[in-house]
């Protein structure tokens, strides 16, 4: 007996059909069986079901006479499931990696629960996709297993019959049986959740729910949206047969009302024609099965759940009229507000403008304002030791304020107090460049500390790229890189390449990597502490898997290795760390696969460590591909290994200002077999490897002495001269600032 009964029903979709059925039978937990259910479709999805089956004995095809539908194909193919659980699939959508493994392993940990429900992420048919609304649901459920009656919030999960795994004894033991007609699922949902002693969740994407452009018959308008009378009345029936449920009427009465009222009620699915008769049914319903002293929760439109009571369907018209008024009411105001607002702040940044430059004043930015950490972090805080006298204030976006350390000053973007700041501060520090609305004033010098050493194209050299230029304002940028006073750099390298994608007046100081002093100097144990946080035992040998982006992608993501094979293959004593680039924090394919690897123990997500530095000093050996944090990690003098299998396609579509396989810090592998195989074998430690490594140390690290945040500090911030020991060591080339010039031509317009 298997442990899953996956059933598939399955009617015109011989397009998806293929990748769907893959994703259940390629899963790497195949203790399984599928009921593919044919419901007499018209088009070629019984052969292709035939042509399965004859191949894997695991699917079974079952092929009906005539067509009957979403809902009695999945029970048809209930009395062949021979699993303990079963599992619906639409045969439009398909299963994410990994997904049952991930419930055979939580249902192993609940002891079997009557239902486990996960989570989906939506795909629609353009690209967008993102979490379902359920998801901190899923997430705060936790490890134990509850009864809805503990937990009534949970009926707020999405009502359809694929993201939950059914333990068959009690699905088939309570005669569960989905209806004819649209909205099948929603009844079954409500009766097993209430029904269920024992439900628990998985805070994993399991399904990829597709938004198809067309034939959702869901969102396709007429009077087959008129269903959904017969499916509740279904529900209340099986309530009124199980006096012991009696408590869950209210909550399913007004969960009812919700689904009617404000998911189906809608112009693109009910015509205008019929929605005075649909309401007419709702009201009908509303008094049928209206509980005793029924009152709609807090969270509930109590407005519209009250007409229902009495009000005719034209007061259900002047309310919907009100609201729509109100919001556009609402719009217009912020509009004018907004407008009054930047025209104020604008007068006020004038005045400001006015004012001297405070010479004790800098303020710092990192991340395009969105985070506290790489060069400029580390020049604060070698400025608050140096020179405590001069005020430095961090510039961060309002949602990046709670990034801000304890203690220190900061000012949000767009506000009252970032103009003054703004308009006052002689030392601006930036590792991106400032908004375009700032003004460069006459004696103000403006350092550009970069974002790391460059291998792909940057700024100007992109022209010959539009692909990866797409969406970048190149004039634009360079207008805002013509206000830079210092450029600086961490080696002979980068200061050529800044010099030729940024052709303006600008300074180049060879200071090296302020970020990187920490890598020099060791870290004074910062290294080891983040092991112990993320429980990395002393005498596990760490690797840092840290990807870039790739720009012939849509989303600029894409998996180029199988990171749970790859943690596998890296064997005991390997514990494998997975770093996205910072942008990439919130995409959506970090949860589909990222967070469950994670939280099953097979990697450690450390994309959201706020300072990399750390994450560097706590990795005995990096794995990268493209990303320039090879260059900084090269200052540890740790083994490197380049994955490049896709270099051809990189360098064709963003540019690469060297050979990076033929001039690589370490070993270089194509392929997931060669990158096991090098740490298999021991050759990402091998003397080939310390060969590369020193030669790349050489040309990249050459200015990285531990010393880069004074050397700013003292030259720039401070005005001291060149010391000796720069001038012996060649790193810090003497550097005249820029005699003060005005920039400002004219206030730019807000926008």
């Amino acid at each position: 007996m298997p442990r899953f009964s996956v059933i598939v029903p399955v009617f015109k979709v011989q397009g998806f059909l293929r990748e769907c059925l893959d994703s259940v039978l390629e899963q790497s937990f195949d203790d399984l069986e599928v009921i593919a259910v044919d419901d007499c479709s018209p088009d070629g999805c019984g052969a292709i079901l035939d042509e399965y089956a004859a191949r894997d004995p695991r699917l079974k095809a079952v092929h009906l006479p005539e067509n009957v539908g979403l809902g009695r194909a999945r029970n048809a193919g209930l009395p062949h499931a021979t699993g303990d659980y079963v599992l619906f699939l639409d045969s439009d959508d398909r299963y994410t990696p990994g997904l049952l493994r991930a419930v055979a392993d939580r249902l192993d940990a609940t002891r079997d629960p009557d239902i486990l429900v996960f989570d989906h992420v939506r795909t629609h048919w353009w690209g967008r996709a993102g979490r379902s609304d359920a998801a901190d649901l899923l997430e705060q459920a936790g490890a134990d297993t509850f009864a809805l009656r503990e937990r009534p919030e949970y009926l707020h999960l999405f009502l359809v019959a694929w993201n939950k795994a059914y333990r068959r004894d009690f699905f088939l033991g309570h005669g569960f049986q989905y209806r004819p007609g649209l909205y099948e699922d929603a009844p079954v949902t409500y009766q097993t959740m209430v029904t269920a002693e024992r439900i628990a969740c998985l805070d994993r994407v399991g399904v990829e729910y597709r938004q198809r452009r067309q034939g959702a018959i869901t969102r396709t308008p007429g009077r087959k949206h008129f269903d959904i009378f017969e499916q509740y009345e279904g529900l209340f029936a099986f309530l009124a047969e199980r006096p012991g449920l009696d408590w869950a009427r209210p909550l399913l009465f007004e969960r009812a009302l919700d689904h009617m009222l404000f998911a189906v009620a809608r112009p693109e699915r009910v015509l205008r024609g019929d929605r005075r008769e649909f309401h007419r049914r709702i009201r009908a319903f509303y008094r049928r099965h209206v509980p005793p002293g029924f009152v709609a929760p807090r969270e509930a439109r109590r407005t519209e759940i009250r007409l229902l009571a009495g009000a005719p369907y034209s007061a259900h018209l002047a309310l919907g009229a009100a609201r729509r008024g109100r919001r556009a009411v609402g719009r217009k105001a912020r509009r004018m507000r907004d407008l009054v607002v930047r025209r104020l702040k604008r007068s006020w940044y004038r005045l400001q403008l006015r004012r001297p430059l405070d010479p004790d004043l800098a303020v710092y930015s990192a991340g395009h304002s969105r985070a506290v950490n790489g060069d400029p972090h580390a020049i604060r805080l070698r400025a608050a030791e140096l020179a405590p006298q001069l005020r430095g204030v961090w510039v961060v976006r309002p949602e990046a304020a709670g990034l801000v350390p304890a203690g220190t000053e900061y000012v949000t973007t767009g506000s009252w107090r970032y103009y003054r700041v703004m308009a006052r501060a002689k030392h601006w520090i930036n590792d991106c460049n400032w908004a375009g609305d700032l003004v460069k004033r006459p004696g103000s010098v403006h350092v550009q500390t970069h974002r790391g050493t460059p291998l792909k194209y940057m700024a100007l050299d992109l022209r010959s790229r539009p692909g990866a230029r797409h969406g970048t304002d190149l004039r634009g940028m360079l207008r805002r890189s013509d206000r830079w006073d210092v450029s600086l750099v961490a080696n002979r390298h980068s200061e050529e390449v800044w010099q030729q994608a940024y052709p303006c007046h600008f300074t180049s100081l060879r200071s090296g990597s302020p970020r990187n002093d920490v890598l020099v100097g060791g870290g004074s144990g910062r290294g080891a502490e983040l092991r112990e946080r993320l429980g990395v035992e002393p005498a596990e040998t760490a690797v840092l898997y840290a990807p870039t982006l790739r720009d012939y992608r849509k989303g600029r993501h894409v998996w180029r290795v199988d990171l749970e094979a790859l943690a596998g293959s890296l064997g005991p004593g390997f514990r494998l760390l997975v770093r996205l680039h910072p942008s990439l924090a919130r995409h959506h394919e970090r949860a589909l696969l990222l967070r469950d690897l994670h939280r099953r123990g097979a990697l450690t997500d450390v994309t959201d460590e706020p300072h990399v530095e750390d994450v560097l000093l706590a990795c005995d050996a990096l794995i990268t591909d493209y990303s320039a944090l090879m260059f900084d990690y090269a200052n540890l003098d740790r083994p490197i290994v380049v994955h490049a299998d896709d270099w051809g396609a990189y360098r064709a579509s963003r540019g690469a200002y060297f050979d990076i396989t033929a001039e690589p810090p370490g070993h270089v592998t194509r392929s997931d077999t060669e990158l096991a195989e090098a740490f298999r074998s021991g050759a990402w430690q091998d003397a080939e490897s310390t060969r590369l490594r020193a030669a790349f140390r050489e040309r990249f690290c050459t200015y990285d002495d531990g010393r880069a945040a004074e050397r700013v500090v003292r030259r720039i911030l401070l005005g001291e001269a060149q010391d000796a020991q720069d001038a012996q060591a060649g790193a810090g080339r003497a550097v005249r600032i820029p005699a003060p010039v005005d920039r400002s031509a004219r206030l730019p317009e807000y926008r």
